[in-house]
C-alpha cells in the first residue's frame, strides 16, 4: 500500500468494499463534530467518485461506512481502528481526532483507484494506527513574506492530510509584523508594510486569525503563535519611537541579514508591549502555547538575554500559556514547564538539564526553506542542502546528542520564507520532504529509506491528485 504515513498495524485481506451511490455513511450520533466528519468524507468521496453518499445516523450496517467513537477502546486519544470487509467500513476511535486521522487514512486508500473510474474499491485491510509523538508539526514564516488567508488554510489542509497536528506561525520579525494588536496598533499600521525584498507587506486583523484558529480546529491542528523576542524585532523597533533608547524609530527593513535588532532589556516599556501582546494573543488562541523566539539575539548583551528570558517566560505564564522558545533560551534561568525547540547548537542541553522537554526541528534535517541540491530554484543552504532521502533517513529517539526519547515531545519542520514568496512555492520546498518527516512523527521506528522510497513513487499520483506542486526527486523512481 501507498500509505504515507505508515500505520502502525495493517493486514491485508483478500477482496474488498465496493463504493455505490446506494452507500450510506452512518455516524454515531447528530452532534455537530460527528456531523462535521461524516461530511468531510462525503466530500472527499464525491471529490474521486463524483457518488454523492448520504450522511446519517441510521441505516443498515451491510453496505455502509460507519465512524464511530467507543472510549472503551485501549488505544491513544488520536489513534483510530479501520476495517474493510466485503459488505461494511467500520472506523473506531476514542476521539474524534481519531477519527479524523482514519479519515486521511481512508482518502488515501481511495486514490489507490483511478478517479471517477467505476466499480470503486477499497481494499479490505485491518489498520491499528497511533501517532508515535505527540508533537507532530509544521512551522510557516509569514513575517518574510506574508501569505493570505487561503494560503494558510490551504497548508493547514495538507499538513493535517499527513497527521500534523501543530501549526507554528512566525507572526512576527524583522521584516513584518503581521498581528493586529488593539492596544498597539502601530505595530500593524506601521510595521506591516514591509516584506523581503518590498513589494509591500500584511497583516491579518484578529477576526482573520481568529478564522485561522477556528479553521485549524476543524482540521485537528494547533495553532501555535510565535512573537520572536528580544531580537528580530525590527519592526516593532521600527512601529514606536518610544521601544527605543535612542527614542527614534529605526527605518523599516526588507533585508535578509538577521541578529542586528534587539529590544531594550533594561526599558520598562519593553516589557509593558510584551504584556499586552501576550494577553491580546492569548486571548485569541485556544491552545496553552505561545512561542517567545529567542533565536539569533546577537545584539543583545548575554547577561541581559538571560534576564529577558526569564522575564519574558514570566509574562507568558501569567496569562496562563505555556512558553516555548528555540534552543538558545537553554542558556536562561527556566521554568521546567517551558518548552526547548532544538535548531542548532547544544541549548537546548540547558533546558534538558532544567527539566525541559524539547522538540526536534534540526536544521540539516528538518528546514523545510534549504534546498534540494543546489540547482533547486529558491530556498537557501546555510544548513546544507537536504534531499528527500537526508530529509527521511535518521532517527527522531537518537539523533539530537544527549537527549533520550522521554525528552522528545516530537518533531517540527520550519519553513521559513526569505526566498518563499506563492502558495507553490511553499508546496514544492515542503513536499515531498514533509510528508516524509510526517512519517518520522507518527509511524513506529522500524523503516527503511529503501521500503519508503518505493511507497513515495507511488504516492506521487495521490499527491498530484491533491493538487500539490511537489519536488520530483531524482531520489524516486516516480510511477
Amino acid at each position: 500500500m501507498t500509505l504515507i504515513p505508515m500505520p502502525a498495524s495493517i493486514r491485508i485481506s483478500t477482496g474488498g468494499f465496493t463504493i455505490t451511490d446506494q452507500t450510506t455513511i452512518i455516524i454515531q450520533n447528530s452532534e455537530p463534530e460527528m456531523f462535521a466528519l461524516g461530511n468531510l468524507l462525503r466530500e472527499y468521496i464525491e471529490q474521486h467518485t463524483g457518488l454523492k453518499l448520504e450522511v446519517t445516523t441510521e441505516g443498515q450496517e451491510p453496505g455502509s461506512i460507519q465512524l464511530q467513537l467507543n472510549e472503551n477502546m485501549t488505544m491513544d486519544a488520536e489513534g483510530y481502528r479501520l476495517v474493510i470487509a466485503t459488505d461494511s467500513v467500520h472506523l473506531d476511535a476514542n476521539y474524534p481526532a481519531g477519527l479524523f486521522y482514519g479519515l486521511q487514512t481512508l482518502r488515501q486508500l481511495l486514490s489507490m483507484h483511478p478517479a471517477r473510474s467505476a466499480p470503486f474499491h477499497l481494499p479490505a485491510a485491518s489498520i491499528q494506527d497511533s501517532p508515535r509523538y505527540r508533537w507532530r508539526g509544521a512551522m510557516l514564516d509569514v513575517a518574510r513574506h506574508f501569505f493570505r488567508v487561503e494560503d494558510v488554510k490551504r497548508f493547514v489542509d495538507l499538513i493535517s492530510h499527513y497527521k500534523l497536528n501543530r501549526l507554528h506561525l512566525h507572526l512576527t520579525d524583522d521584516q513584518g509584523w503581521r498581528i493586529e494588536i488593539k492596544s498597539w496598533p502601530k505595530l500593524t499600521e506601521i510595521g506591516g508594510r514591509t516584506q523581503v525584498n518590498g513589494g509591500g507587506g500584511g497583516f491579518y486583523t484578529q477576526e482573520q486569525y481568529r478564522e485561522i484558529v477556528d479553521y485549524a480546529r476543524s482540521r485537528y491542528v494547533m495553532i501555535v503563535p510565535e512573537i520572536d523576542t528580544p531580537g528580530h524585532t525590527n519592526a516593532a523597533l521600527a512601529s514606536y519611537p518610544e521601544l527605543n533608547v535612542s527614542e527614534e524609530a529605526t527605518d523599516l527593513y526588507e533585508g535578509t541579514t538577521v541578529g542586528f535588532s534587539s529590544l531594550s532589556i533594561n526599558m520598562e516599556i519593553t516589557y509593558r508591549l510584551l504584556d499586552d501582546v501576550v494577553r491580546e494573543l492569548a486571548a485569541l488562541t485556544p491552545g496553552p502555547y505561545i512561542h517567545i523566539g529567542g533565536d539569533e539575539a546577537r545584539s543583545t548583551p548575554e547577561p541581559e538575554y538571560r534576564q529577558f528570558i526569564k522575564r519574558c517566560q514570566q509574562i507568558v505564564f501569567a496569562h496562563h500559556k505555556i512558553p516555548i522558545g528555540w534552543s538558545e533560551i537553554g542558556d536562561a534561568e527556566l521554568d521546567s514547564r517551558t518548552i526547548a525547540q532544538a535548531w542548532v547548537g547544544a541549548g537546548y542541553q540547558g533546558a534538558k538539564e532544567q527539566g525541559c522537554k524539547v522538540i526536534l526541528s534540526p536544521a540539516n534535517k528538518t528546514y523545510l526553506d534549504m534546498k534540494y541540491d543546489a540547482s533547486t530554484p529558491i530556498g537557501l543552504d546555510w544548513a546544507g542542502l537536504i534531499s528527500v532521502k537526508d530529509s527521511y533517513d535518521w532517527e527522531p529517539g537518537s539523533y539530537i546528542e544527549k537527549l533520550e526519547e522521554s525528552e522528545i515531545l516530537g518533531l517540527e519542520a520550519p519553513l521559513w520564507t526569505e526566498t518563499v514568496v506563492t502558495m507553490k512555492d511553499i508546496e514544492f520546498m515542503a513536499f515531498p520532504r514533509l510528508a516524509g518527516l510526517a512519517e518520522l512523527a507518527w509511524s513506529p521506528k522500524d523503516r527503511s529509506w529503501e521500503e519508503y522510497k518505493g511507497r513515495l513513487a507511488k504516492h506521487g499520483k495521490h499527491m498530484e491528485a491533491l493538487g500539490i506542486s511537489f519536488f520530483k526527486s531524482p531520489d524516486v523512481e516516480w510511477e
